[in-house]
């Protein structure tokens, strides 16, 4: 390839999991992830927000997440989320919760609500203290047991996914998102000599090699970066008031600490 291109740049993203053209790879990933979660494989879904370079390219706030839906009516999410931040786990929940509920149009009950399962793909670590890179939720509980079966929220930790030797459909495809800025499609690792990664790759080229679409991708890798810096700018800011507040508090206990002392000292002198 021409140029290098990170397939965790949003358009990008989407271009593989979101065009029409791709949908044989949006099916692929699904079912490489969820083939626990479903009966059978998936054979056929409807993207219900298909990518379209024009509109996605020229709307700075254009639609990031990939959502479809299959011949039962249940629905799939999958987002990017290139920065972590601490009122994510929040959003992620928030996301799921809304695709879910928006189901149901007047006239409807809730027997009508299918299954909706959420998968995020996530550039920097959000669960620092757990080393696995794949995390299910669903709602269960306390003895682990299902409340319901509606499908769950799924986060990928890329960075701290490190097999060596790819076995699943679903590490290959971790791989290819952490690692895939590196490939040339000139050398493809034996990794990613499968039907899907080669399409994939070809994907990536398309971006690389025709000269408007680079142009476009680096304009939409740029307004991205400046988004990440004007959010951890935030978090940091964020954090600063937390540290702040936590600072006051603690000042005005010690404080009262002190105060409370001075009135058991008085109380020992006048006795």
């Amino acid at each position: 390839m021409q140029h290098s291109i990170d397939p965790k740049i949003d358009c990008v993203f989407k271009a593989l999991l979101g065009s029409e053209e791709n949908k044989n790879l949006l099916i692929h990933f699904l079912n490489a992830f969820l083939a626990q979660e479903l009966a059978e494989p998936l054979v056929w879904v409807e993207i219900l927000n298909p990518y379209n370079d024009k509109e996605f390219l020229g709307d700075k706030l254009s639609i990031v997440d990939i959502k479809a839906k299959d011949s039962h009516e249940r629905i799939y999410q999958i987002e990017i989320q290139l920065t972590s931040y601490g009122r994510l786990p929040a959003r992620i929940v928030y996301n799921w919760a809304d695709i879910y509920s928006q189901q149901l149009k007047s006239g409807q009950d809730y027997g009508e609500l299918k299954p909706t399962y959420s998968i995020w793909l996530l550039a920097e670590n959000l669960l620092p203290d757990d080393s696995q890179y794949v995390h299910h939720y669903k709602m269960r509980d306390e003895q682990g047991r299902a409340f319901n079966h509606h499908g769950g929220i799924w986060l990928l930790e890329l960075s701290k996914f490190n097999v060596s030797q790819i076995e699943r459909e679903d590490q290959r495809w971790l791989k290819f998102f952490k690692d895939g800025e590196q490939l040339n499609d000139s050398a493809i690792p034996n990794w990613a000599s499968t039907q899907e990664m080669k399409q994939a790759m070809n994907t990536l080229s398309v971006f690389s090699e025709k000269e408007h679409r680079y142009f476009q991708y680096q304009a939409r890798q740029e307004y991205l970066r400046e988004q990440r810096t004007l959010q951890l700018e935030k978090e940091e800011i964020r954090q600063e008031l937390i540290r702040a507040q936590q600072e006051k508090e603690a000042a005005q206990q010690r404080e009262q600490a002190a105060l409370a002392e001075i009135e058991r000292l008085k109380a020992l002198l006048g006795q």
